[in-house]
Formats: structure tokens, sequence, C-alpha cells
């Protein structure tokens, strides 16, 4: 049986997994999941994650949830290049400690902006709040501000000298807002030059593919669908950005 991997592709964890299997030519079989639909509450994938979350990987019988355990998992099953996940042991903690940080310094907030700016007015059908954005872009600035202002002052990517999946998955996070017209890199011109070059060695057409979903506007018609789910969706994204 092929590997499977369950992704949203708006998700930005789901993003870093698909561009790390493509870079590093790993086959798989992409299973889409569409959590505004609330494809990852239905019974069928709970048998995939009984966690209700994505992303998750299916390997045979073997089954695993969790952005950097499964990017571990690949990249150890198919002896991907060193460079994403070093061998020499001060260089893989620099990884390990990125990795183990940005849960809550930079996917949290970067993603918060991101459903504030565009997944709460989308199923609400109210403008943006622009108090409310001001407010969850003052709570990325420490991470933006560290990562400009010291990891980068040394070096040229986050973690060591080459692309790792510390870059990668910053990338992918710091992308969301970037998405949806905040433009969080214009004020950071380290962060901004890092930008170019992860890209730069990812490969333009790879990132495009992507982030193609989270870059176009999203069908009005979704909300229509379901209009019980979207006031659930709605109710559950103002406790989180509250």
């Amino acid at each position: 049986m092929p590997l499977e991997l369950f992704l949203d592709l708006y998700s930005p964890p789901c993003r870093a997994i698909y561009i790390f299997a493509r870079k590093n030519g790993i086959p798989f079989e992409l299973r889409p999941v569409d959590l505004g639909r609330g494809e990852h509450l239905k019974p069928e994938f709970l048998k995939v994650n009984p966690l209700r979350k994505l992303p998750a990987l299916k390997d045979g019988d073997f089954l695993l949830a969790e952005s950097v355990a499964i990017l571990l998992y690949l990249s150890h099953k198919y002896q991907a290049a060193t460079h994403w996940y070093p061998t020499e042991l001060q260089a893989r903690a620099r990884v390990d400690e990125y990795l183990a940080w940005q849960h809550t310094a930079v996917q949290l907030p970067a993603s918060n902006v991101y459903l504030c700016k565009s997944l709460l007015p989308h199923f609400s059908g109210q403008p943006v709040d622009p108090v409310q954005l001001d407010r969850l872009l003052g709570k990325l600035k420490p991470a933006l501000q560290h990562l400009d202002g010291e990891v980068l002052a040394t070096k040229p990517f986050l973690a060591t000298e080459q692309l790792s999946l510390a870059d990668l998955m910053a990338f992918t996070e710091l992308m969301q807002p970037t998405a949806v017209g905040c433009d969080i890199f214009q004020d950071w011109p380290r962060l901004a030059a890092w930008r170019a070059r992860v890209e730069a060695a990812l490969g333009p057409e790879l990132v495009q593919d992507a982030h193609r979903l989270v870059l176009q506007p999203r069908d009005p018609r979704d909300a229509q669908r379901d209009p019980k789910l979207a006031q659930e969706l709605v109710q559950r994204l103002l406790e989180r950005l509250s």
C-alpha cells in the first residue's frame, strides 16, 4: 500500500509536509480533508486520527499524527538529505529547539491573524475587526523580532547554514498571514531576505503549488452549504481569538 497523507493545504503544517514529500521525491497518495467543511470530524477520518486533527499519515497499518512527528518519520524512513535534520548533535539540537518553540511562539499567533483576517469574516459574513487584528498582529511581533534581530543576525537560516525542517515549518507558518494581505515581512529585512532564500531553496513552482489554495479567495458559497456547521465554526473562532 502506498503512503497516504491526509492534508488540507490551507493548513501551514499540512503544507510543510506536502512540500517536504514533494521536494524529496517521496511517493504518496494525497488524501484531501477539508477542515472548513468539517471533514476531519466525520467517522471515516476518526479511524485515521481519533484526535480529529490534521495532518495525519497512514503507512500500511501504521498511523501517525502531529506535523513534527510526521516530518521526522518521513525524514528517517526515506533518508532525506541531512541538511533537513542534521546528524551533528548541536546542529540537530538547534532544529529541535525551533520545532519545540514554534508551536506557541509562531504557529499559534500567525494562524490567529489568518483566522481573524480570512476565516472568521468568511463564515460570519461580518467585516474584519481592525482592533482585534492589530491586537493579534501584536502577539506575533515578539517572535518576528526574535527571528529577525537575533536568530538571522548570525546565519542565513534559522538553525544552521543550510535549509532545515525549522525553516520549512517557519516558512509555511509565516506565509499564512501574508497570504491574506498581512505582509509581516515588510518591517523585518533579515526575515524578508530569509524568505527569499527559503523560496529559492524549495523552488518557486513547488512553493506556488503548495500555497495555491491559501493565496486565492475562498468560495463564498462554502459558508452557505451548511449553516449549522458555519455557526459552530464561528463560535469556535470567536472563543479562540478572544
